[in-house]
């Protein structure tokens, strides 16, 4: 018994984790504390963290503590550094050296062979890392980050910031034992890069995992559309940034006209005023919509309340690297959706298991063209099931476990 469990623990693969998220933050904990916890058992993880308020600060004393106390009873090590802000590139390049420095500490002292950097600041610091220990090194990379800096209008195409990022970007994917993308489309992309021509490195596609656990039908058949209750067209998160509100709202506008038996629900943490703003401009009747802040278990709850989803992304050049966390929600809680193409494989998976809409154009008719789809789907025979059924097979958390712990374990065995 004592030589079975002695085996266990020292084919544990051992491995440096960095996260520029703090693992105080929500991304930060459903994001990267749901996998390395239920990923602890069979690893053995030194985790890094940059967390944007001081530990010791007052507010977060009791989540600290709470964090902490779980990730020691799974085993995990974790060394959260403070996050500077200010002034930006200063305090980015001292917060790269002192991951650096404890990181190559870490691989040393406890013998660590893999670094696993999840996006390009903590790439920065694995790179180093690896040169100087030879660490196998994995870029998990979650999008096309300089790209999405200027599809988001924050850096010009061309600048010295960008040029500077995707040169960086380069030396991450040559650099890299693995890489992690969070969609298909995504690698299909880096493909076609020049510089990786005969250099490929070896990719694994583990798209954003959702809470399923969580995010799960309420009462299957209370589900199903009912004509006589007020349909409801659910919208959760945020309505600015890459997200296009106004022709969601537009969506929803058309569907009301056509059958005023409908409502909307948005569930939105800070932005209300703004969303009333929109109604008005777009003359909305505002007492059909209903605006809610809700937590995370309240948004859970409040998808199992809608009869569709809706959200459109602007169909840029860096959002074929994206997977937004939500799809995987809504359709976890049994609920079609109607969005866009371009934007990550969103798509290809909603009209591939006939679970959603979507559309390419923004036009009237071609809303109009959705809507009447979506409406259909909902009358289709087992559309829950089809939808509860997609995110298990594509954004389950176990499986994005899985994946990850078959990366590992294949770098692993190089190593040996």
């Amino acid at each position: 018994m004592h030589l079975n469990g002695n085996k266990t623990l020292f084919s544990k693969c051992k491995i440096l984790y960095i996260s520029y998220d703090g693992i105080l933050e929500p991304l930060g904990q459903s994001q990267v504390l749901a996998y390395l916890i239920n990923l602890a058992p069979n690893h053995y993880f030194h985790l890094i963290s940059f967390e944007k308020y001081g530990h010791k600060n007052d507010i977060n004393r009791e989540e600290f503590k709470r964090i902490s106390e779980d990730l020691t009873k799974h085993g995990i090590i974790w060394h959260p550094l403070r996050y500077h802000k200010n002034p930006t590139v200063l305090a980015t390049l001292w917060d790269i050296i002192c991951g650096i420095l404890l990181g190559i500490w870490f691989v040393l002292r406890y013998r660590l062979t893999i670094v696993h950097a999840r996006s390009y600041v903590p790439s920065v610091m694995a790179v180093v890392i690896k040169k100087l220990t030879g660490a196998k090194y994995i870029f998990d990379m979650r999008g096309f980050w300089a790209d999405e800096r200027v599809d988001g209008e924050m850096w010009p195409l061309g600048g010295r910031l960008y040029l500077i990022a995707k040169w960086f970007e380069k030396i991450f994917l040559l650099s890299a034992d693995y890489v992690i993308s969070l969609t298909h489309a995504a690698v299909n992309e880096m493909i076609t890069f020049s510089y990786l021509h005969n250099r490929m490195p070896p990719f694994q596609v583990i798209t954003t995992c959702a809470d399923l656990e969580l995010f799960r039908p309420d009462m299957p058949d209370l589900l199903l559309y009912n004509k006589d209750s007020p349909f409801i067209l659910g919208y959760v998160g945020n309505v600015r940034g890459w997200y296009l509100f106004d022709e969601s709202l537009r969506c929803f506008k058309l569907l009301y006209e056509s059958n005023n038996n409908v409502r909307m629900l948005i569930i939105n943490q800070g932005e209300h005023k703004y969303i009333v703003d929109r109604l008005i401009a777009l003359n909305i009747n505002i007492d059909r919509v209903d605006i809610k802040k809700a937590s995370r278990n309240g948004v859970a709850k409040a998808m199992q309340k809608m009869d569709a989803g809706i959200f459109f992304i602007k169909p840029v050049y860096s959002k074929i690297a994206s997977a937004p966390t939500k799809l995987g929600e809504f359709l976890g809680c049994g609920v079609p959706c109607i969005t866009n193409t371009g934007v990550g494989d969103m798509a290809q998976i909603l009209e591939k298991e006939n679970v959603g809409v979507t559309i390419t154009n923004f036009d009237d008719l071609s809303l109009q063209i959705g809507i009447n789809r979506l409406l259909q789907l909902i009358n289709s025979d087992n559309i829950n099931n089809r939808c509860r059924n997609t995110a298990l097979r594509y954004f389950s958390l176990e499986d994005g476990v899985k994946a990850y712990s078959q990366v590992y374990k294949k770098l692993e065995k190089l190593d040996n």
